[in-house]
């Protein structure tokens, strides 16, 4: 039964509460209670009805970015509205509200821009953090939040105070499909500055105009943030979004012991690829040790898939240099070796020892990207670099001379940088590649078989790792939850699924996939909880009776 709630707000006020808000779904009582009568056409709504004329609205849009502004306007007025059209219409509205559209929507976010959601926090605010937090909070008991410093978004970089979109996104997300209350959730925008000079230059930039801040006085500001929400929000979840590969690592060492929190961009994104890769052994019925690795792209993702690819293969009895030498690593300037001065620390506990790579005949100045599949050959290759079309017919043909069942997953966002097109790449192995993306691609018809694209989002983790996290009241996101994240989601894809080519669920079933995500990681946590009382904890999108008082 829906829950009733009560409410002193009369007339438009009562429109203008997004939880309040029911539309046409107001019953003939409620609008003579609210003193709603006259102010919406007299006919009385389903949900149903509701849902679908909502649903329609925005499909018949023909430009994606209007169809993010539409379903945005939707979520300011009718909160219950949005999560029902969006809960309805997954695999049609998550591209939407997240990647591929929500790329274009932080760099058009100034232009667009219709209501502030979320808080924006910036240097000037420094000394006095936690009023600014505690005022945006006030009575509200915050268990989630989304912060980014919009440095590094998605694949196309430094987007200003644009990337507030983001953390809107993920938290749509979260609650769609972790069903964590949406009133107990805040975005936040780190706004330390941009160093994107078109932004400085645009006339309409609502950001804080100054180059970003950089070394201690970011550290600085940081910890102000942190310090701030452990006083204001105690017990809430803290998700790093879309920090600079450096700046990611460090603030996730700094604060994973401190304050419950995870980086989405380097545990999420590795723990989806291992999932999509615990996947494929269920198809080819083999070993992680009977895998050679190579990541192609050595930022955040490619760090993160690197680390729990390693994890796996030492969880299976490989000595940590062994499974080092499972795993080739490529960053722009080619496979990672001890013999060439690397300057990111987190790339050099990636790099091969010299002689290894000589051993294969990686010399110096032979350790390309096709150099390398040509030596290692390796039989999973992940795409993490951002360089379109990458992964050619030659790779691919070099690859599938040596490997039955090739498993490629071209990971990088948005769709324009995919290191390969699934169609391609099983047209090239006359359909025997295991193929998953990073964005959502439509099924590939190949002699008479219909190829359906699992897409290793990271929406398949975050949800249910944030969700195991606040259910078994842990303090910490350990390893090991990250791993049980990655192996219930590999769990959750159905025989069928797989028999399709799918590395991942189909997306309408992302609730159902978060559930036994968040059973897993409590699990992992210490905590046995059931997947039923977890799916009574979640918040669902139905409308409350409203009585006035």
């Amino acid at each position: 039964m829906p829950k009733t709630v009560s409410t002193t707000k009369r007339g438009q006020d009562v429109l203008l509460d997004a939880f309040l808000n029911k539309g046409t779904a107001f019953t003939a009582e409620e609008r003579q209670q609210l003193h709603l009568d006259g102010l919406m056409p007299p006919a009385v709504s389903s949900e149903e009805d509701q849902i679908k004329r909502a649903s329609a609205a925005v499909k018949h849009l023909e430009d994606d970015l209007d169809r993010y502004v539409a379903l945005l306007a939707l979520q300011d007025r009718n909160i219950h509205l949005f999560y029902n059209v969006l809960m309805h219409n997954m695999g049609d509205m998550m591209p939407i509200v997240y990647t591929p559209t929500v790329g274009l929507a932080c760099q058009q976010y100034s232009k667009v821009f219709q209501r502030a959601n979320g808080l924006w926090i910036n240097p000037t605010m420094q000394g006095r953090i936690q009023q600014v937090l505690a005022d945006a909070v006030g009575e509200q008991d915050i268990e989630l939040i989304v912060v980014t410093d919009n440095e590094s978004i998605l694949g196309i970089g430094d987007q200003g105070a644009g990337g507030m979109a983001i953390s809107v996104g993920k938290l749509a997300l979260y609650v769609a499909g972790a069903g964590i209350h949406p009133q107990k959730t805040l975005p936040i925008s780190l706004d330390v500055g941009t160093n994107n000079q078109s932004l400085i230059d645009d006339p309409l930039y609502l950001g804080y105009r100054h180059p970003r801040l950089t070394g201690a006085a970011y550290d600085d500001f940081v910890e102000e943030f942190v310090s701030a929400v452990q006083v204001v929000c105690p017990n809430t979840l803290l998700q790093w979004e879309d920090f600079r590969k450096d700046n990611a690592l460090n603030l996730l060492n700094r604060y994973k012991d401190r304050c419950l929190s995870f980086n989405d961009d380097i545990q999420g994104t590795g723990a989806v690829a291992m999932a999509g890769l615990f996947s494929a052994l269920r198809i080819t019925e083999s070993n992680i040790t009977d895998h050679r690795i190579l990541i192609h792209g050595a930022g955040a993702a490619g760090m993160g898939i690197a680390d729990q690819a390693q994890a796996a293969l030492v969880g299976e009895g490989l000595d940590p240099q062994a499974a080092q030498q499972q795993i080739a690593v490529l960053d722009s300037r080619g496979l990672l070796v001890d013999d060439v001065e690397i300057r990111d620390a987190y790339k050099a506990k990636m790099a091969w020892p010299a002689a290894f790579a000589e051993s294969l005949g990686l010399t110096q100045d032979a350790r390309h990207l096709h150099d390398v599949v040509a030596a290692f050959k390796p039989t999973i290759i992940i795409g993490s670099s951002g360089q379109a079309r990458a992964f050619d017919q030659a790779l691919v043909d070099t690859m599938s001379s040596y490997c039955e069942r090739p498993i490629i997953m071209p990971f990088s966002n948005p769709t324009a940088l995919a290191e390969a097109l699934p169609s391609d790449l099983l047209q090239w192995t006359d359909g025997r590649a295991l193929v998953a993306t990073g964005s959502p691609f439509e099924p590939v018809q190949l002699n008479g078989k219909t190829h359906r694209i699992g897409q290793g989002n990271n929406v398949f983790i975050f949800p249910g790792l944030g969700l195991g996290a606040l259910v078994a009241e842990t303090t910490t996101v350990t390893d090991a939850m990250v791993t049980a994240a990655s192996r219930a989601c590999a769990e959750a894809v159905s025989d069928a699924e797989l028999a399709e080519g799918m590395l991942y669920p189909d997306i309408a079933r992302l609730r159902e996939v978060s559930i036994q995500v968040a059973a897993a990681v409590a699990q992992a946590a210490g905590k046995d909880i059931s997947t039923d009382d977890i799916a009574k904890r979640m918040w669902s999108p139905e409308y409350p009776a409203i009585t006035a008082v």
